[in-house]
């Protein structure tokens, strides 16, 4: 059954994306797409440092996974 549900996940994932490049986007400075760029791999490292954490048992792994989300968010909250 997960495999339904995730197949499914990316089946929608693909429509969305599909739906995007349907609709026009304005062009970006070359200064703002880099910033984009770096905004939106920042938040992927977070989500993956965030499924680590959630598995992690060692306490020491643990807490060098909490810096490293304290220092990502620290770097994502100067993009707001």
């Amino acid at each position: 059954m997960a495999r339904g549900w995730e197949s499914k996940s990316i089946e929608q994932q693909q429509e969305e994306m599909a739906e995007r490049r349907k609709t026009p986007q304005p062009a970006l400075p070359a200064s703002q797409q880099e910033r984009n760029r770096k905004r939106d791999g920042l938040l992927l490292s977070r989500e993956r440092l965030t499924q680590q954490l959630q598995t992690a048992a060692n306490p020491r792994h643990r807490h060098m996974l909490e810096q490293a989300l304290g220092e990502l968010d620290r770097q994502l909250s100067s993009f707001k």
